[in-house]
């Protein structure tokens, strides 16, 4: 069982930055991707970003690509979003997820999954 702990949300003004954190527990051996979702209110959750846990491939989404940096420190099991230029429309609750499969990760699909932390972007 791999436990996700995010932090770094908050109330930033619209241009500005914010770096997010995805702590997870032990186990990360078995992780083979690590990546951000979010959901603004009335919306459904939508991917943001993926990282491979060896390798350290990227994937985003055509919304924040450009904008949005993924990475992670294995030393540390730590996955990172660093959001730079954000806009309004990237205020949402962002969710930390982890997949150990393949398979799974190459359908979208994630077996753990943090609490979320709130970002809200002022205009």
């Amino acid at each position: 069982q791999v436990q996700l702990v995010e932090s770094g949300g908050g109330l930033v003004q619209a241009g500005g930055s914010l770096r997010l954190s995805c702590a997870a527990s032990d186990r990360t051996s078995s992780t083979y991707a690590m990546a951000w979702f979010r959901q603004a209110p009335g919306k459904e959750r939508g991917f943001v970003a993926a990282i491979r846990w060896t390798g350290g491939a990227t994937y985003y989404s055509a919304s924040v690509k450009g904008r949005f940096t993924i990475s992670k420190d294995n030393a540390k099991n730590t996955v990172y979003l660093q959001m730079d230029n954000l806009k309004p429309e990237d205020g949402a609750v962002y969710y930390c997820a982890c997949t150990t499969e393949p398979s799974r990760f190459m359908r979208g699909e994630y077996d753990y999954w943090g609490q979320g932390t709130q970002v809200t972007v002022s205009s």
